[in-house]
């Protein structure tokens, strides 16, 4: 009977420090809380920040012709590294001190569902 507590216990607690896949419900919630403000909640770029004196158009992630010519990658080095490690706006953020990795895996897929596309291949 020990045994058996003692390996539960241990198995309860090793779970404690693996990583769970994020959900679809945890990347909704991410897409809401940090990309919404801009990219709107359909993610249109048609955010609550987005006023006519708005500097920069924030990308429409349902254009579908758009973001086919992106990769996961690229995709991902933007929302990590922000809109001038490709060359974009400095008003896109770099948010790879505030999400996690597998939170910005989420939310790539996420835009492409949001584009119904698979993107540039590489």
């Amino acid at each position: 009977m020990r045994t058996l507590i003692t390996t539960f216990a241990s198995a309860a607690l090793a779970s404690c420090f693996v990583t769970a896949p994020v959900a679809a419900a945890d990347t909704q919630q991410v897409f809401e809380f940090y990309c919404t403000q801009c990219h709107g909640p359909g993610g249109k770029g048609d955010g609550p920040n987005v006023t006519k004196d708005f500097p920069v158009s924030p990308r429409n992630f349902t254009n579908a012709e758009e973001m086919n010519k992106l990769s996961d990658a690229d995709m991902k080095n933007v929302i990590m590294d922000g809109g001038p490690s490709a060359s974009k706006s400095p008003m896109m953020p770099p948010w790879s001190k505030t999400l996690t990795e597998e939170q910005v895996d989420g939310l790539v897929k996420h835009l492409r569902v949001l584009c119904q596309c698979e993107g540039k291949q590489g």
